[in-house]
């Protein structure tokens, strides 16, 4: 490939290798992306391998799973992370009693800038204590919650990158701060994306449903279940199209946006979880699954 082509890849390869094997056996570790911010997904590549990695993104245990050229392992990083080099670190098994070796880099974290803003919603959202009714329903609606979050690690079921749930403009981005009725405070932790009642709402990629639920805050509610780890979600829907249990494909109709739940007009909140975190949804649309090199760098002998 031309160097000019390889400039207009939007993520750098950071590549390592293995200085007791021949230059081009060595396995290469790569992140996605090479520069991120709190709050963002991360994955990580290594190619070149026949046996299962182990790792660690920062203090975070990293779960590989087989591509065709390697392994990955997605991940993400808290929102409260402090802006700074995170450290890289995955172990390559070694043949027989010979010892494994690491492969080694850092990840380049820097300031989110979240942005903040005040919104009006119904004041039965924002009170202190709820009425017993109201408590039970949301704790109904957490536990339903988490166990969709517990499913097994499995490999993932999709084989193309993510796409947008809808075509449309993003009133409120992942990360920024709120202000509700000038007095309950909240992150935001999803992307909201503009719609009108009624419009359809598509999956983001393969998976499974593992909830379909009208819950008191989110409103209409579809998880599904992507594999590696990663979930996505979709919020306050005028109408789900879809069952608990059901596969659905890549851009397949999972409902329709609405004004459900606590909100302040209608509108698609979706919201990407990877490795019990929720993370920006707009950067995993940039992560190339594929796991092909952006710029081959090797490390020094």
């Amino acid at each position: 490939m031309h160097i000019s082509s390889l400039r207009r890849l939007p993520f750098l390869l950071l590549a390592l290798g293995l200085s007791a094997l021949a230059a081009e056996e060595r396995p290469l570790l790569s992140l996605q992306p090479t520069m991120a911010r709190p709050g963002d997904p991360v994955l990580v590549t290594v190619r070149g391998l026949t046996e299962v990695p182990t790792g660690t993104l920062g203090e975070r245990p990293l779960r590989f799973y087989p591509t065709r050229e390697g392994f990955q392992a997605l991940t993400g990083l808290p929102v409260e992370l402090t802006p700074g080099q995170v450290p890289v670190k995955v172990v390559v098994p070694a043949p027989g009693s010979a010892t494994p070796t690491e492969l080694t880099g850092t990840l380049d974290v820097v300031a989110a800038g979240w942005p903040s803003r005040t919104l009006k919603v119904a004041n039965k959202f924002t009170v202190k204590k709820p009425a017993p009714e109201v408590q039970a329903r949301m704790e109904a609606d957490k536990a339903a919650f988490a166990a969709a979050f517990a499913q097994s690690f499995i490999a993932p079921a999709f084989k193309e990158n993510f796409t947008w749930p809808r075509e449309d403009s993003i009133t409120a981005p992942y990360g920024d701060l709120r202000t509700y009725n000038g007095k309950k405070q909240s992150q935001h932790y999803g992307t909201d994306i503009r719609g009108a009642t009624g419009t359809p709402v598509f999956a983001a990629n393969t998976g499974t449903v593992v909830m379909s639920r009208d819950a008191y805050a989110s409103g209409n509610t579809v998880l599904v279940h992507h594999g590696a780890g990663l979930y996505t979600a979709y919020f306050h829907l005028s109408a789900m199209d879809v069952k608990d249990g059901e596969r659905i494909e890549r851009g397949q109709i999972l409902g329709k946006i609405g004004a459900t739940g606590r909100v302040t007009g209608p509108h698609l909140h979706w919201g990407v979880k990877v490795d019990d975190m929720w993370v920006d949804g707009e950067t995993l649309l940039k992560l190339d699954f594929s796991g092909a090199p952006a710029i081959t760098q090797r490390d020094k002998e």
